[in-house]
């Protein structure tokens, strides 16, 4: 059985290479190759900007008759991404960059005009010192002062590199350390003083306002509980409890007036008893049981409202009768 894949190929005894018949390819032949857009352009047709990088499948080919010190120069052929139009550029191996030729313009480039500008200035001054000896030393002299001022720039940083060579960077953090350190406990201390000097006025202050209370309270004599009016009790009645007292107010008077509740008010006593039992009253100082009888002891504090109860307690006990 054969291998898989064979990386020897059988040659007959027989084989000569010179008889194998060779193609005869143009010179001009293009080739499809896949790049990258090698710098910023814009296309001729429909404005359309084409960005460096971007890829393209592009048509190569030899330049005829154009060479640079034996190399050859390739020519590209791109389609613009919106109106297919063709862009065509080439390599430059003598500035290492491409030239853009027909299809689109390339942007972007100050950086190589700039160095086009050096290149032009330089040749200039060459072609000006070949003719004029005097333009030769007046160059140099301007070279040599330039080059001493480049030097002097040079020593001065080398002295400074050397001057920060010797500082030792673990001293300064640890100095910066320190005096953190020594800030933060400034801080606190303050910080304690503060809260001590609050503390303390706020002690102050209570005892102050405790002995202005002390002073201002003094002992007070318990005032006796006022009775209460007996008549108080008509002040709070009803509208229509009100119009009888008033009603009754005008035709009996009110109840604080004694002498004319004294007619009409008597009070139930002994001597009403008597008179309805047949019995006659005894006279005011005749003696009883043996003894000299005073005169009738009265209720201390009767007052009008009492002297109504009692009354309206006979009719009561009368009606029953």
């Amino acid at each position: 059985m054969s291998e898989r894949k064979v990386l020897n190929k059988y040659y007959p005894p027989d084989f000569d290479p010179s008889k194998i018949p060779k193609l005869k390819l143009p010179k001009d032949r293009q080739y499809v190759v896949r790049l990258m857009a090698p710098f910023n352009m814009r296309c001729k047709t429909c404005g359309e900007y084409i960005y460096k990088g971007k890829k393209f499948n592009a048509r190569k080919e030899t330049v005829q008759n154009e060479s640079y010190l034996g190399l050859p120069i390739f020519r590209f052929y791109i389609k613009c991404t919106r109106c297919l139009a063709e862009i065509t550029f080439k390599t430059d191996p003598e500035n290492t960059d491409y030239t853009m030729e027909h299809g689109a313009t390339r942007n972007f480039q100050a950086e190589k005009l700039l160095e086009e500008e050096e290149k032009r200035v330089q040749k200039e001054r060459e072609d000006e010192e070949l003719n004029n000896p005097m333009k030769v030393l007046e160059n140099r002299t301007k070279d040599s002062k330039l080059e001493m001022e480049v030097l002097e720039n040079l020593q001065e940083l080398k002295d400074l590199n050397q001057r920060q060579a010797h500082v030792d960077f673990e001293a300064m953090l640890r100095q910066h350390r320190l005096s953190e350190e020594e800030r933060q406990r400034q801080e606190q201390e303050e910080d304690e003083r503060e809260t001590a000097a609050l503390v303390e006025e706020s002690r102050k202050r209570r005892l102050l306002e405790d002995s202005d209370s002390e002073e201002d309270t003094s002992p007070t004599q318990p005032q006796p509980a006022l009775r209460p009016n007996p008549t108080a009790i008509l002040d709070e009645q009803t509208p229509k409890a009100k119009r009888k007292a008033e009603s009754w107010e005008r035709s009996v008077g009110t109840l604080g007036s004694r002498p004319q509740l004294s007619g009409l008010v008597v009070k139930k006593t002994g001597l009403d008893t008597s008179i309805r039992r047949g019995r006659a009253p005894p006279l005011p100082g005749v003696m009883k049981n043996g003894q000299v009888a005073g005169p009738a002891p009265q209720m201390p504090g009767t007052s009008s409202l009492s002297q109504l109860g009692v009354y309206s307690d006979s009719e009561d006990s009368s009606g029953s009768n």
